[in-house]
């Protein structure tokens, strides 16, 4: 996973970075809070003990719980996360479900929507790109969803600005796998994905200087931090969000794990 060492994009209001490790102070002091919890529960098994009752007390018998069972930390902070992982994705489905235009592909009507944030500047996104495809030819009913996340570089940003412009001309999958195949995204490179796909130079220009795109890569820089995205590729499938490149077999794999989720009770 590429994660962003400084925020480039000039429509980003929060640095991306900086929104994640608040989020992660956040996860950690949730943590603690379900730790003092669970350690609650030893309170109850000294019910035939003098009484409890200061705050000392309390806090030295969730002190000496979490020392004895430290492996409830990591089980804890994983629980706690998934949980609200999955709130932020009921609440925002739509949002990070519905492409920008044609920024899609696959099933338009499919049962399973996975969504990539991704960078064109990230080489692990571009890595990713044979492993979705074979993914849409093998998986009739999968829709994939592509959300710009251009936060490595000045590139990355232009690169986005003109990937949604392909978007609006149904355009996007031939200019997407046109980026990636040039190699390192520079302006040039873009400029010439374009035109391989219809777009001439001067619409190019202009797409990487309009705004209006800015609000769509803002929307989607949001919705990364609510999901606790730590760089791209981020990977959402139903109600599991995937850090990193994890393959064919880790995106078959949240597929089906989510279409299992979907059938009916036998």
């Amino acid at each position: 996973m590429t994660s962003p060492s400084s925020p480039s994009s000039t429509t980003q209001a929060v640095p991306f970075g900086a929104a994640i490790r608040n989020r992660k102070i956040q996860m950690l002091l949730g943590l603690f809070a379900a730790a003092a919890v669970a350690a609650s529960a030893a309170l109850a098994t000294q019910a035939a003990e003098p009484a409890i009752t200061t705050r000392a007390q309390i806090e030295q018998i969730v002190h000496d719980y979490i020392l004895e069972h430290p492996e409830i930390l990591p089980q804890a902070m994983e629980r706690l996360q998934a949980r609200r992982t999955g709130a932020v994705i009921d609440s925002k489905r739509s949002e990070i479900e519905t492409p920008y235009a044609g920024a899609w592909e696959g099933a338009r009507n499919g049962d399973i929507v996975l969504v990539e944030f991704f960078d064109y500047a990230c080489g692990y996104c571009r890595a990713s790109l044979p492993d979705i495809t074979k993914l849409v030819g093998e998986d009739r009913n999968v829709k994939v969803v592509y959300r710009e996340l251009p936060i490595l570089s000045e590139e990355s940003n232009a690169a986005a600005h003109v990937s949604l412009l392909a978007a609006e001309r149904n355009q996007y999958m031939p200019f997407h796998k046109a980026l990636y195949a040039a190699g390192q995204v520079t302006r040039d490179t873009i400029l010439k994905a374009a035109a391989s796909v219809g777009i001439d130079r001067k619409d190019a220009e202009a797409a990487i200087a309009d705004k209006r795109y800015a609000a769509e890569i803002e929307k989607n820089i949001r919705l990364a931090q609510a999901l606790g995205a730590s760089g791209t590729p981020t990977f959402v499938v139903g109600g599991q969000v995937l850090g990193g490149a994890v393959g064919y077999d880790g995106l078959k794999k949240a597929v089906e794990e989510e279409r299992a989720k979907a059938k009916p009770a036998a």
